[in-house]
């Protein structure tokens, strides 16, 4: 293999490929990049058996051939390879590739690309075009509520399904338990019947990133076990989370009568204030709602205490209510308009907060004891 390309082109595809890749593997080649040259250019693949990125870059390719280098490593040597380079990528034999850009010149170890593991896919039930600025939406407003526990991996992504209710829609639901994420855009044609599936949380992040500053559609492919999202030169497969997500719309409350409207900035403001005195721990504030008027206040007995007032639109009856105040943060930080609307019942019971103007997206909070 002998191939010449821009320093610039490599080092996008890198930035992108290379956070696949796990820096600990029992695997060695799982550790690697692999590069293959021919007509069309260099592609570049990288994958942890979960996951699999491809991406083809611009170059000029004397000899065909493959071959794959450590992943880290390799992002690393073109990252520190001088602005506007022509760097020359050449094998030596199977177990060597050169890496050259002016007078500099490295060589890495290699191994066979013919060994590097091929996440096949199968076949696909369903394939849609979908905004990239729908399913941007779609990750941005749920992503966060994701669930870390290993214990209940089946909440550890996004589930995406379609519902229909009046018009087609395509749903996605995040959850940890202590707060739920759901937000809604137009199903795409193709969508409709497609199996409820769970993004992994690793994949949601990359495919995130991907559509960072990118425009016009993204294609989606999909069956009960696999995803491909498909944007540019970049195609993603990942598996899917094998497990049954919980019914959702047991936890969304019906009946909350008691409705707070309160500016959003300030809201967040006066909340981010008072938890400075919080315990890294509890985390928690209190909601102090009465006539007109919302206070927020946070006692620790190890650090002092702080209280916050803010003007809000209520006229229910005096209620108390305490939350962890990241998760307070987290939401009103996804909202998109000046209002927060939050639908109360009483201090045991889940709140719903969502904009004011009643957009597709909602959010359910679990209070805390304080």
């Amino acid at each position: 293999m002998k191939v010449i390309l821009e320093r610039a082109h490599l080092l996008k595809s890198l930035a992108r490929i290379h956070r696949v890749v796990e820096r600990r593997n029992t695997i060695p080649i799982l550790s690697n990049v692999a590069l293959r040259a021919d007509g069309a250019g260099l592609r570049l693949k990288a994958t942890d058996l979960d996951l699999e990125a491809v991406e083809q870059v611009a170059a000029m390719t004397e000899d065909s051939g493959a071959t794959t280098v450590p992943a880290h490593m390799f992002y690393d040597i073109v990252r520190k390879l001088p602005d506007g380079a022509q760097v020359k990528l050449e094998t030596r034999g199977e177990s060597a590739l050169t890496v050259e850009a002016g007078r500099t010149r490295f060589e890495l170890q290699a191994l066979p690309e013919s060994d590097f593991p091929d996440l096949t896919a199968g076949q696909f039930s369903h394939a849609f075009a979908i905004p990239v600025s729908d399913l941007k939406r779609l990750i941005d407003r749920t992503q966060f509520a994701i669930s870390v526990e290993e214990t209940r991996y089946y909440l550890n992504g996004i589930f995406l399904h379609a519902v229909e209710e009046g018009a087609p829609r395509l749903r996605a639901v995040a959850t940890d338990g202590h707060r739920l994420a759901k937000t809604e855009v137009p199903a795409p044609r193709g969508a409709e019947g497609m199996p409820g599936i769970i993004v992994p949380k690793k994949t949601v992040g990359e495919v995130q990133k991907l559509l960072d500053g990118a425009e016009g559609e993204a294609q989606i492919e999909l069956s009960s076990t696999k995803i491909r999202v498909s944007l540019g030169e970049v195609v993603l497969t990942s598996k899917l989370i094998d497990g049954t997500f919980p019914d959702y719309q047991r936890v969304i409350p019906q009946n909350n009568d008691k409705v707070m409207d309160v500016d959003r900035a300030s809201f967040a403001a006066a909340v981010d204030r008072v938890s400075t005195v919080a315990s890294e721990r509890g985390r928690a504030v209190k909601m102090a709602l009465t006539s007109e008027q919302l206070v927020l206040s946070v006692t620790n007995p190890d650090s002092g205490s702080a209280t916050d007032e803010l003007v809000a639109d209520y006229d229910g009856p005096a209620l108390e209510i305490g939350f962890n105040s990241k998760y307070l943060l987290d939401i009103t930080d996804q909202l998109e308009t000046g209002t927060a609307r939050f639908l109360l019942a009483d201090p045991g019971a889940p709140t719903l907060i969502q904009d004011a103007d009643g957009s597709d997206t909602l959010y359910v909070l679990m209070p805390m004891r304080v």
